[in-house]
């Protein structure tokens, strides 16, 4: 895939990145359609086991919704498929794991996209904010729930100052994992996201759904607990990982 978002395999990752640099990677209807089917087919290809998503340029990783394109009138708008999964990576409902790679700053959508992610390594000269309401409107993509993710006091003082915080306040408060020199960032969320795909794809969907729902719904969470445990744990991977950890060596996950 070329154009507005560019895509490559890495082994079991797929690399994502947006491409509209000239627009500081600004998401506009092409591009939220791009990065929607982009997820949905690694989704749904099995020799896909984690996305690393990232940018094209040094400077910024998404500057957020495309104003100029909002201003006239173009909405982000694209096709269902592209729309569906792209509202979907938003919420955490991927099954497969993403590693967000800030190349550099992530404001307004652009930290929206990042908080979609399940992991985050950031270039430390990166700044992270949601800015919606110095321009009438507010983080209507996401960014509200980002009190799931860093303390509410601090949530709250992002969303209604609209300023941003530096990479080095983002990894204290728990926004972010890693904070590397902006050269480093790929290889570090490459790295992260080969360590993920490398284990039984049926016990990473289940941790990632239930770790999320443990923050903002225990008791679906506890009950989903109790379905997941039945299917995964009599998986023909868990007898796999079994075999493979009595015969000392690498299991080959078949992800049922």
């Amino acid at each position: 895939m070329t154009g507005e978002l560019v895509t490559e395999r890495h082994g079991a990752v797929l690399i994502a990145r947006l491409n509209r640099p000239d627009a500081r990677n600004a998401l506009n209807a092409a591009l939220i359609d791009a990065i929607g089917r982009a997820v949905t087919g690694a989704e749904n290809d099995p020799r896909i086991r984690a996305i690393v998503l990232t940018a094209a340029g040094d400077r910024i990783f998404c500057s957020g919704m495309d104003l100029r394109e909002f201003a006239s009138g173009g909405g982000a708008s694209g096709s269902s498929e592209g729309m569906a999964g792209f509202d979907r990576l938003l919420r955490g409902e991927l099954t497969v794991p993403v590693v967000g790679a800030a190349n550099g700053t992530a404001v307004g959508g652009g930290l929206e996209l990042l908080l979609g992610c399940d992991v985050i390594v950031a270039a430390e000269t990166a700044r992270f904010g949601l800015p919606e309401v110095k321009r009438g409107l507010y983080p209507a993509g996401g960014g509200t729930a980002i009190g799931t993710r860093i303390p509410l006091a601090v949530a709250l003082e992002m969303t209604m100052t609209g300023e941003p915080i530096e990479a080095a306040r983002a990894y204290e408060v728990g926004l972010i994992n890693a904070v590397v020199p902006p050269e480093q960032v790929l290889d570090a969320a490459l790295g992260l996201a080969e360590s993920i795909a490398g284990n039984a794809p049926l016990g990473l969907a289940a941790v990632k759904e239930l770790v999320r729902l443990g923050v903002t719904d225990p008791a679906r969470a506890a009950q989903g607990n109790k379905e997941l445990q039945r299917s995964v744990f009599s998986s023909e991977d868990a007898r796999e990982g079994a075999a493979a950890f009595m015969e000392k060596r690498k299991p080959v996950w078949k992800g049922r």
